[in-house]
């Protein structure tokens, strides 16, 4: 845990007390202030209550005491409107922050020069998040992985040196750190997306700049070029005296890092060198991949991390779990869990990265459905399709062989069946949805789990090593 200090002999409201708010209050009362825990779900207040914290209605209360919300990412903060537990904080001047400010605030008050790496982007981040975790750990650093990845920020290590905290930001946590500025920041991509939090795209576009923009004097801005809104965010930055990296898997650069035929290059002042290879390194397979690989590159490069410990991380890289992790191998046929693809985008990520697919897809739909994906039919040897949306996705399929298969376990054995029996040389049996879990599984985790234990069931399938 790293106790905040910096608010030591005053009292904090926090409000949402899911898994990062109930973390900051730790670490408050850790620091010695006093905390004021609410929500507006009761289990999650008489939670905070078992915990031993004073929990309380803030529409209640003189906000005069307080000297500072720290709200939770959830919480609506601008849009669609303000949350009332904004708007009272607003009305009596009280600054309203997150808690990756808190540790951003601990990390300058008493190790101000500890790597900090910060993720962001609509696409990747949380692969990118735990590769440059890897390589770090590859290279012999203390890592300390969380934000938006899964564990609440506070509830790592304290920042020190040679220790270093690798965290992946969502525009809710960047709208709610106004002094975030990380040694290594990076910017993935810009697309649609939280509009509904954020009003309009150029809003969310903002949000998503100011963590590279925030970048600490000698650090590293760290930007992928492949779309317009981040192309202008690297033409700013460097208008301002940042050190931008540019990265694309689109286009050659003059100066910046790029992908050409499976190699990570560098290029600076009219010289090129090779990086690192992709080839042959299943956990990264796809441009998107490439992406998130030349990103932490270099991000790598600018810790000072060698080429060799590099490669080396590169291609011991396991992959994160359900998004294009490797569930096995029987024969020609490889089994691959994209569980996290939930939606059409996320599994054109997938689509595109193999050429003869078995392809298990559905669930609870979303809007559009795959109508986006016709462009990747041609590589669909037989699709196998679950869950609710079972019968919309039959229409868009058209002529692409399919059957309805209802249920998962049933998917996986004709699938492993069909891509055996195709003889094809290179087959993979693809769970990737393009749909959400919740017809069938709780979660996507659930949903990939049962996929990975029906495949790793099945006789003859040896681990991906």
């Amino acid at each position: 845990m790293i106790p905040v200090t910096s608010f030591a002999g005053k009292t904090v409201a926090v409000f949402g007390l899911g898994g990062s708010g109930l973390a900051s209050c730790h670490a408050l009362k850790a620091g010695g202030a006093d905390v004021i825990a609410a929500d507006d779900n009761a289990e999650n207040v008489a939670k905070a209550a078992q915990a031993g914290f004073i929990t309380a209605d803030l529409r209640n209360v003189s906000w005069a005491k307080f000297a500072a919300l720290v709200l939770a990412p959830g919480v609506p903060l601008t849009h669609p409107v303000p949350h009332w537990s904004v708007l009272k904080a607003r009305e009596a001047g009280v600054e309203v922050i997150g808690d990756i400010e808190l540790f951003c605030r601990e990390r300058r008050r008493h190790a101000p020069d500890a790597p900090f790496v910060a993720i962001t982007g609509t696409n990747g981040k949380s692969t990118t998040t735990a590769l440059i975790a890897h390589l770090t750990k590859v290279a012999g650093y203390d890592t300390q992985m969380g934000g938006n990845i899964g564990t609440a920020i506070l509830s790592l290590e304290p920042p020190r040196m040679g220790r270093v905290h690798v965290i992946e930001m969502s525009s809710y946590q960047i709208d709610l750190t106004p002094s975030l500025d990380p040694s290594v920041g990076i910017l993935l991509n810009v697309s649609e997306d939280h509009i509904d939090r954020h009003g309009t795209i150029e809003h969310y576009a903002a949000v998503k700049e100011r963590l590279v923009a925030g970048v600490q004097g000698g650090g590293t801005s760290i930007v992928g070029v492949d779309d317009g809104y981040c192309r202008d965010i690297a033409d700013r930055l460097d208008r301002a005296g940042k050190n931008v990296v540019r990265i694309s898997v689109k286009n050659p650069l003059a100066s910046g890092i790029y992908v050409e035929h499976g190699t990570i290059v560098r290029a600076a002042g009219g010289a090129r060198s090779e990086v690192a290879a992709l080839g042959g390194i299943g956990s990264l397979r796809g441009q998107h991949n490439a992406q998130n690989a030349a990103c932490a590159a270099a991000a790598a490069l600018a810790m000072g991390i060698s080429q060799d410990v590099l490669q080396n991380g590169l291609r011991s890289f396991p992959g994160l779990a359900h998004r294009m992790e490797q569930a096995g191998r029987r024969g020609n046929v490889l089994f691959v869990n994209d569980s996290k693809g939930t939606n059409a985008d996320a599994t054109a990520h997938a689509l595109s990265s193999f050429a003869d697919i078995f392809w298990i897809a559905g669930g609870k739909p979303k809007a559009g459905g795959i109508t986006s994906l016709t462009g990747f039919f041609p590589r669909i040897r037989k699709a196998y399709l679950i869950g609710e949306a079972a019968q919309e996705f039959s229409g868009t399929l058209g002529t692409v062989p399919h059957e309805i298969s209802q249920t998962l376990d049933v998917a996986v054995e004709h699938a492993a069946r069909d891509a055996e029996a195709s003889g094809l040389t290179d087959a993979v049996v693809l769970l990737s949805p393009a749909c959400a879990s919740f017809d069938q599984y709780r979660n996507f985790e659930i949903r990939g789990t049962k996929f990975r234990e029906l495949v790793q069931a099945l006789p003859g399938v040896q681990p991906v090593v």
